[in-house]
């Protein structure tokens, strides 16, 4: 899993600053409205809303945007329809790339995406090109600073978790997609809170990627991340911590 790892760490080093706060509310909006629209407005009966609300409050969100967005997407207040598409391709060594995209029109986005691909080192690939190489699961992200490994490792094995390890300062729970809220609620019940959680392409396996286009890489990752119609980038490369320090 090293390839998500690593994405994860360097979004948590970089950290999301207040002047990109308003895109991330708008991503949010987006995948709360669209979840909303494909399984209701009640967060008790319907998962994907239920993790889009823990992201947004996590973020901060205030409660009535995250109203506003539940109402424009069952249909009780006036909004936009939004679709999700996804998208798969490669960056700079050889890395795979799958992107996931909640979009209001799926001709633009494509045509965007395409672009930073090609500005940014990579190239923009036909559906179901690289998305073999990965498998669709849960992940909560758990301060390891905060509670005891041995405890946190049990309570989530115990909750039905499929792997448990430490990355760095967080502890990695990871699941299959239908015990993802049974774990985030196993955890609860041992008062062990999460700093993220969601569900993502996890790669099998990890390409090794080295010098410039380590670099080139991770600069097509943040571009790509921050496209206001992407809701998640996934990619399977490995990059060496001292890369990283210079990235």
């Amino acid at each position: 899993m090293a390839g998500h790892s690593k994405w994860k760490q360097i979004k948590r080093k970089k950290a999301v600053t207040d002047a990109r706060r308003g895109a991330a509310f708008t991503k949010l909006i987006k995948e709360i409205t669209i979840a909303a629209k494909a399984g209701g407005g009640d967060p008790a009966g319907n998962a994907r809303l239920r993790t889009a609300i823990d992201a947004a409050k996590a973020a901060n969100m205030p409660a009535d945007n995250i109203e506003r967005a539940i109402k424009k997407g069952t249909g009780e207040l006036e909004g936009v329809h939004y679709e999700d598409v996804t998208y798969e391709g490669y960056g700079p060594g050889g890395a795979a790339i799958f992107v996931e995209c909640t979009t209001d029109n799926a001709n633009r986005t494509v045509a965007e995406l395409r672009n930073l691909f090609t500005k940014n080192g990579g190239n923009l690939g036909t559906a179901g090109s690289v998305a073999w190489m990965f498998d669709r699961r849960g992940q909560i992200w758990v301060d390891a600073s905060r509670y005891d490994e041995d405890a946190a490792m049990e309570a989530a094995l115990e909750a039905g978790a499929l792997d448990f390890a430490r990355e760095g300062d967080q502890f990695v729970v990871t699941t299959q997609v239908h015990d993802f809220h049974a774990v985030q609620e196993g955890l609860r019940a041992k008062q062990i809170a999460w700093d993220s959680a969601e569900i993502a392409m996890i790669p099998k396996t990890t390409v090794k990627v080295e010098g410039a286009d380590a670099s080139r890489l991770v600069r097509l990752m943040e571009a790509i991340e921050e496209h206001d119609d992407v809701s998640r980038v996934c990619s399977n490369f490995d990059v060496a911590e001292e890369a990283l320090a210079e990235v």
